[in-house]
């Protein structure tokens, strides 16, 4: 804006040194006055209408994470042990509700003690983690707020490929120390990816959208925006060697993002579909013999598959409106799924399409009773249909259902193990676990744990 007055100044002084009167005349104001409106009506394109749309709903997601540090040499010469230090982070996030309800990425507010949202003009607010879904690199964040600006949803079910895709997002917010949002554009470069490579976020993705609209650490959690202002998924990810944006990002579907986040402001949790099938994971794009389909390689009994008919070897080739290829796009299609509803999908089996209608239901580990140990590890007990479902050969035992790093780095189980025995005490439920850790964590254990069917022990003792 400044700009903008030197040159008009420096216009009327010219106009003054060629002896023109100071006041100019009707034709020269009236020149002066629709020019500018000439120029802003020129520069606004699909892109800006769009950023004006969303912009206001997009915020600056800060957390404060406390962790534990070892003292140092010093401090250990005289008794001390370990000490606490806290490290801040940033990402992105927009406004779903008007109420204050906001969409995030999981990893921008993984073990965060502290989160606090900064709006466009600034003003900061306290937040509070109304649910975290890691399976999907999704959460939702609520602030005590009214009338707030929302971002207008919009269909990833329809995108097409070369299409303008918007980014928006405060990358390197500490840098610019500023919480007004950075846009950047690029196109849809793709859609139904699986990204198996690392990127900056922590969980594993399947079915993204892919852009090269440039998405930079400090974008998690923003939207990726359509021409028309619409949300079309959220800024999850992205593909670098060096760290920096080379043109290859990853977002979430909005689709998906809507049933999560419904999810989570509902019932705390998500509701995760489930049917009854383990596919059959083949190295090629498609399967043997060079069809397309999802493998059937087991089901579990008493599931909606089984009640269904669907047989061990059928080959799953679509599902509602999704062509399967592998296994992959079978994992993608169960996160659009909504638990209650039926699924439509079609077998082959002996050359023949056989349609086959299933009931959705929850994942068995949902309802299952959890316990807590030492804070650091989630375990369920073992149940049969949890049993079919993760193929444990175990008859009993406690499922790992979460662990902390530091836990999975000093005793080396990890999530998806079974723990079997302790000691000499065979384990029946995730409580005997809970007991045992309690009341003998400080002498010396013997940990037995089932991993894709092999029997492992690991050996500790808690301080």
């Amino acid at each position: 804006m400044r700009i903008r007055v030197a040159r008009s100044l420096s216009a009327l002084a010219f106009a003054a040194c060629q002896g023109a009167s100071s006041t100019p005349s009707s034709a020269q104001a009236t020149q002066i006055q629709t020019t500018p409106s000439a120029i802003n009506s020129s520069r606004r394109t699909a892109i800006t209408d769009a950023v004006a749309r969303v912009a206001p709903a997009v915020v600056t997601v800060q957390t404060e994470v406390v962790e534990r540090v070892p003292a140092d040499v010093f401090e250990q010469f005289f008794g001390g042990r370990s000490g606490q230090r806290s490290a801040a982070g940033l990402g992105s996030g927009f406004i779903v509700r008007s109420d204050g309800a906001i969409v995030t990425n999981a990893h921008v507010v993984a073990g965060a003690t502290r989160i606090s949202v900064a709006m466009r003009d600034g003003t900061t607010y306290p937040a509070k983690l109304v649910g975290i879904d890691e399976t999907n690199d999704l959460a939702v964040l609520k602030i005590d707020a009214r009338n707030l600006p929302t971002a207008p949803l919009g269909s990833s079910s329809d995108l097409l490929i070369g299409e303008w895709a918007i980014a928006i997002g405060n990358p390197y917010g500490f840098v610019l120390a500023n919480s007004e949002p950075s846009v950047t554009a690029g196109v849809v470069s793709g859609v139904g990816r699986n990204l198996a490579a690392q990127s900056e976020g922590a969980g594993v993705y399947v079915d993204m959208i892919q852009t090269d609209a440039s998405i930079n650490p400090g974008n998690s959690g923003g939207p990726l925006v359509n021409a028309a202002g619409e949300v079309i998924g959220v800024n999850s990810s992205i593909f670098s060697p060096s760290g920096g944006s080379v043109g290859i990002g990853f977002a979430i579907p909005i689709n998906r993002a809507r049933r999560v986040t419904e999810d989570l402001l509902a019932h705390g949790v998500v509701r995760r579909p489930w049917i009854g099938i383990q596919p059959q994971i083949t190295r090629g794009p498609g399967v043997q013999g060079g069809n397309t389909g999802v493998v059937v390689a087991s089901v579990v009994p008493g599931s909606p598959a089984a009640r269904a008919g669907i047989r061990p070897g059928d080959v799953i080739s679509r599902s509602r409106n999704r062509v399967l290829h592998n296994a992959y796009d079978w994992y993608a299609e169960l996160l659009e799924l909504r638990v209650g509803e039926s699924d439509q999908i079609v077998v082959k089996r002996g050359g023949k399409d056989i349609p086959v209608t299933v009931q959705v239901v929850d994942l068995p580990d949902v309802n299952a009773p959890r316990v807590t140990v030492l804070r650091e590890i989630e375990l369920i007990t073992m149940t049969a249909p949890i049993r079919a479902q993760y193929q444990v050969q175990s008859r009993q035992g406690a499922l790992v259902n979460r662990v902390s790093d530091r836990v999975q780095q000093q005793i080396g189980i990890q999530s998806g193990d079974v723990i079997v025995q302790i000691n000499q005490t065979p384990i029946t439920n995730a409580e005997a676990v809970n007991r045992i850790l309690t009341t003998y964590g400080r002498g010396g254990l013997r940990m037995y744990f089932e991993r894709g069917g092999q029997i492992y022990a690991t050996e500790f003792s808690l301080q």
